[in-house]
């Protein structure tokens, strides 16, 4: 089979000037992608900003034969966000890769967490992803094509300590990947998550003794695949590192009914509670319809 290649496409990457962005934006480019290197170019923390990041990040794509050019908006604003796309659009006269990577951590115990944290957090993150999104999102669907990528994270789909504004704006981007997927399907428009462990500025004082095995690069090949032409996957999430590829799923399970018109007291729900845990012929819902026809079965 022949190699996967992106020549003439043009990829949007955030938080491009290092770490996972940037191996992305560089084995993209290196397979004829036209690149959109945006970094804010601040602190991990979200604090100031400079070009440098985003720069040295386009020079070594020109170095390397490549085409790009660098964008240092904040996507954390509606402007910014436009202004990213923008770019692209000026420049290479259209999008049609997205990749959501920007990031900033502010991590506390919930007890601890000041509001101005959970904001930050959320802004970047969350809204971040949504702003670049929306101006991309309306190209792709005039050009019947695109591919999004949004990066979530374990802590926000499975939970972890200190990390609750994190975590809520990580799996807030699931959320997000969801409805595109459903909402880009009919124009070609195909949207995925991962969930990535890897050493960066963000994660490398996190991760300990695991660290060495976790280099940036041993994500990239999944995420390469899943913005490319030849990924007909959609609505999907991935937890990908250190070598290690794995699906992650929410299933619906078959569930307990209790029959059409009846009335359910507390006590039913606790005496029923097995049925209602039971995994056994879950299904993995593509979109709220497929939850609705489960339940509709049931009181047919």
């Amino acid at each position: 089979m022949s190699g996967i290649r992106f020549d003439g496409r043009v990829a949007v990457i955030t938080g491009a000037g290092g770490g996972l962005g940037k191996t992305y934006a560089l084995e993209l480019a290196r397979r004829g992608a036209h690149v959109v290197v945006n970094d804010l170019g601040g602190a991990s923390d979200g604090t100031g900003k400079s070009h440098s990041m985003a720069d040295q990040t386009v020079d070594e794509i020109k170095a390397a034969g490549g085409d790009a050019a660098a964008n240092y908006d904040s996507v954390a604003t509606p402007q910014g966000g436009e202004a990213v796309i923008k770019t692209a659009l000026d420049r290479f006269g259209r999008v049609d890769i997205v990749i959501n990577n920007a990031g900033i951590l502010r991590d506390k115990s919930f007890a601890k967490l000041e509001p101005a944290d959970l904001e930050i957090v959320l802004d970047v993150h969350l809204k971040g992803a949504f702003y670049v999104s929306q101006p991309a999102f309306r190209a792709m669907k005039e050009q019947n094509y695109g591919r999004f990528l949004f990066t979530a994270s374990a802590a926000g789909i499975f939970g972890n300590f200190g990390q609750a504004n994190y975590g809520a704006a990580k799996m807030g981007l699931v959320g997000l990947s969801n409805v595109l997927a459903v909402e880009g399907a009919k124009n070609n428009i195909k949207s995925n998550v991962i969930a990535p462990i890897a050493k960066t500025r963000l994660t490398e004082n996190l991760l300990g003794p695991l660290a060495a095995a976790l280099e940036p690069n041993t994500v990239t090949p999944l995420s390469c695949y899943l913005v490319s032409e030849a990924c007909e996957l959609s609505h999907e999430i991935f937890s990908v590192g250190g070598g290690r590829f794995a699906r992650v799923f929410v299933g619906l399970t078959p569930g307990w009914f209790a029959g059409k018109g009846k009335a359910v007291s507390v006590e039913d729900v606790r005496d029923h509670l097995g049925e209602i845990m039971d995994e056994k012929g879950y299904i993995v819902p593509k979109s709220i319809g497929d939850e609705m026809r489960v339940l509709a079965k049931s009181l047919s």
